[in-house]
């Protein structure tokens, strides 16, 4: 079975509303490219160089309905990166998945409090790995820094997911690019699985930490194969992914 998919690579801006137009620019095109699931990156709703807790909204809040509404009009699968209160002063840095019909959410486990941030200050970590059945496959999903640890990657293969959808805002600096595309290379691996990564996009000749993106979006496959990717600009990433490979490599290396 062959599923295509498109990893959408932008920059983001502070204004929710903003964001909102650029998902449906960027949806259409690669629907109109035949993409089915259509993965955004991480704080696509605002970056972070936004104050997040005046921007998140709740899951039927507007942001999410408008996202819902895009998708029912192009009839495919999105998956953006959002903020919600979390109830203590800080937002939890979610993504949802919806078809127009039905809605899931994934809030990060893991924060990124590495190289001198600390996003545990202002965002609340999650506590369930989240898994759906869409497409006829099973669909996981995670977020940016979620992708430095294996056991994450590893239970969500357990859990049956064939394509690991990951939204992110990798900040650049010396190396990141190497480190984002060897760590979802990696990861694709240990979950025996498709993984299509979306980063923000970056100035290849940025090295400061700022909290925006390195581009270099990816698709990598269950043994680790790069099946496309982008460099740091803007695009649309738009590929087919076999997901019958994936019962192939999980019946040939049987990981448990």
């Amino acid at each position: 079975m062959t599923i295509r998919v498109a990893a959408v690579q932008v920059r983001s801006t502070s204004d929710p509303a903003e964001n909102l137009d650029i998902i449906a620019e960027q949806a259409r095109q690669a629907v109109d490219q035949g993409a089915r699931l259509v993965v955004f990156p991480e704080a696509m709703m605002a970056n972070f160089t936004t104050r997040l807790a005046p921007v998140a909204e709740p899951l039927d809040g507007p942001f999410v309905q408008v996202v819902t509404g895009i998708a029912a009009d192009l009839g495919a699968w999105l998956v953006v990166g959002m903020f919600e209160p979390a109830g203590d002063g800080r937002v939890h840095n979610t993504v949802v998945a919806t078809d127009g019909h039905t809605l899931h959410h994934y809030r990060k486990l893991h924060l990124y409090d590495s190289f001198g941030s600390k996003e545990s200050a202002t965002v609340a970590p999650g506590s369930e790995l989240v898994t759906f059945e869409a497409l006829g496959t099973t669909i996981g999903l995670a977020t940016c820094y979620d992708v430095r640890f294996a056991d994450q990657f590893a239970d969500l293969r357990r859990a049956g997911a064939e394509v690991i959808c990951l939204p992110a805002s990798w900040a650049p600096g010396v190396d990141k690019v190497d480190q984002w595309e060897l760590l979802v290379r990696s990861r694709a691996m240990d979950a025996q699985a498709f993984v299509v990564g979306a980063d923000q996009s970056g100035d290849p000749s940025a090295t400061s930490r700022a909290p925006l993106g390195v581009g270099h979006s990816l698709v990598a496959g269950p043994l680790g194969k790069v099946v496309a990717a982008l460099g740091a600009a803007d695009g649309v990433l738009v590929t087919d992914i076999d997901v019958d490979l994936v019962a192939r490599v999980r019946e040939a290396i049987p990981l448990g």
